[in-house]
């Protein structure tokens, strides 16, 4: 019997604000345990929480960034459960009446494109953090209260490289917005994916389980793989699939029962008494509007008619906000978007992955990439010396002229030096000049990397190739 899968995930994104969502707390990343920490984040009796305003700028960013409708008029709820990172025993969240509905993105996989749809956005407050050490646990408060963006799609992903794809598109759209960092590594954008099977072809869900501790998009998908093919084997044998939330083990690459699956009655929701309901009117919609930034989608589809440049490469320089701003800067100091774009693509991209870096640590800015490619373009240097120079450029951080003349790489160009190399080649080759007359045409390549390899990789290849097509012609004719 053949299979099919559902996947619905939730995720929260942490709101890139200062301070927490309902108290003047920092929200800083890293600091030591307990210090960003008051009476209200605390929990304590008779505290009073105060909506942060710039989460709301933020959360209404969010819903535009995923083409979700804003509602006029949400309202808090407390969400009760008992956990040691919880302080006040209920998590202040949003449950009937969501911050934003009726959402969608649309995904690339596996070479389709497919519409995602967002069901709700709530506005919800972090809980602790538990440190489990041996027998010990520690509990660290720091990150109570940190205003966080819950996302929840309908059940519309179908595989793990779907499901992937999507958080993919939701933090390229949320960090363009300005919303969030969403580093995972540091728990900014966190996901719970909700997985179940069921027989190809029926109408009727599975029973579903839910993933946690999925620190990274491979976790993610690695995580799904091995969930989806444990129901598949408990279908497989008559067995049932229990609903439960399972913990995703890294290290031993499997998933363990972590408690049964809770529904909403479980956590007994009602209606936050010392917060009222939030109003978000039109005007204050439109001002957020007037400061949104060029989302990645229509980002890319400007740059393929703008610019002439691939679909494929587009989508690759707008993965982030501050790659696509280094490519545009780049073209504002040397007209060529589609060697650039190739060179970016390529040798920019290739260089961060190796060296673990982003783009605003790369140290060959747009000035010193358009200095490379002028180069390049009045024949100073060819596309091997840049290579080479451009690795220079990214260790020192200094334009591509002063590598130039640091290593002497500039590149031959005189045609009377270049036509001595040719000679000599040819007169170090006899054989193969036979040969080519012959009818071995192919030796002319030859003939070239010999005279490359003479001049060390700087002499000009399209001069080469004139000078030496002209010699030989003239030999022939002896």
């Amino acid at each position: 019997m053949e299979y099919e899968t559902i996947i619905g995930m939730e995720i929260h994104a942490q709101l890139a604000t200062r301070t927490k969502v309902f108290c003047s707390c920092s929200t800083e990343f890293g600091a030591s345990p307990n210090v960003h920490v008051c009476p209200v984040c605390l929990g304590m009796p008779g505290v009073l929480p105060v909506l942060n305003e710039e989460v709301v700028n933020l959360a209404i960013r969010g819903a535009l960034a995923l083409r979700a409708t804003i509602q006029g008029m949400s309202r808090f709820a407390r969400k009760s459960y008992f956990y040691p990172d919880l302080p006040k025993g209920y998590q202040i969240s949003q449950y009937e009446e969501s911050f934003a509905t009726d959402g969608y993105v649309m995904i690339d996989s596996q070479r389709k494109r497919k519409k995602i749809r967002v069901k709700r956005m709530n506005l919800e407050e972090d809980a602790g953090k538990s440190i489990h050490e041996a027998s010990t646990t520690l509990v660290d408060f720091n990150r109570c209260g940190i205003p966080l963006f819950e996302i929840v799609t309908m059940p519309d992903l179908n595989s793990p490289e779907e499901a992937v794809a999507y958080l993919r598109t939701v933090r390229r759209q949320l960090q363009y917005a300005g919303v969030s960092s969403c580093d995972m590594e540091k728990g900014h954008f966190r996901c719970e994916p909700n997985v179940s099977v069921r027989p190809a072809r029926s109408d009727k869900l599975g029973t579903r389980t839910e993933l946690k501790n999925l620190n990274s998009l491979k976790a993610v998908e690695r995580g799904l793989r091995f969930e989806i093919k444990r129901q598949i084997g408990l279908l497989k044998e008559g067995k049932h699939v229990v609903q439960q939330t399972l913990l995703w083990d890294e290290k031993e690459q499997k998933a363990a029962p972590m408690r049964s699956k809770e529904e909403a009655e479980d956590y007994r929701y009602f209606i936050e008494p010392d917060l009222v309901p939030l109003i978000v009117d039109t005007p204050w919609i439109e001002k957020v509007k007037l400061d949104m930034p060029e989302l990645p989608d229509e980002r890319a589809e400007r740059f393929v008619k703008e610019y002439s440049i691939r679909p494929y490469d587009a989508q690759v320089l707008t993965s982030t906000r501050e790659l696509a701003d280094y490519y545009e800067k780049t073209i504002g100091l040397h007209r060529d978007p589609i060697g650039l774009a190739n060179w970016i693509s390529t040798e920019v991209l290739g260089y961060m992955n190796e060296k673990g870096i982003t783009i605003a640590e790369l140290k060959a800015r747009p000035e010193h990439l358009a200095e490379l490619f002028d180069l390049i373009a009045d024949g100073s240097i060819n596309k091997k010396m840049a290579k080479e120079i451009f690795v220079e450029m990214a260790l020192q951080g200094v334009g591509a002229k002063v590598i130039v003349s640091e290593k002497g790489l500039r590149q031959v160009t005189d045609e009377k030096e270049l036509e001595e190399m040719i000679l000599r080649v040819l007169s170090d080759n006899p054989n193969e000049v036979e040969r080519y007359y012959g009818g071995k045409e192919a030796l002319f390549g030859f003939f070239v990397g010999q005279v490359m390899k003479a001049s060390r990789g700087k002499a000009n290849p399209k001069l080469v190739n004139e000078i030496l097509r002209r010699q030989l012609d003239i030999q022939r004719r002896k």
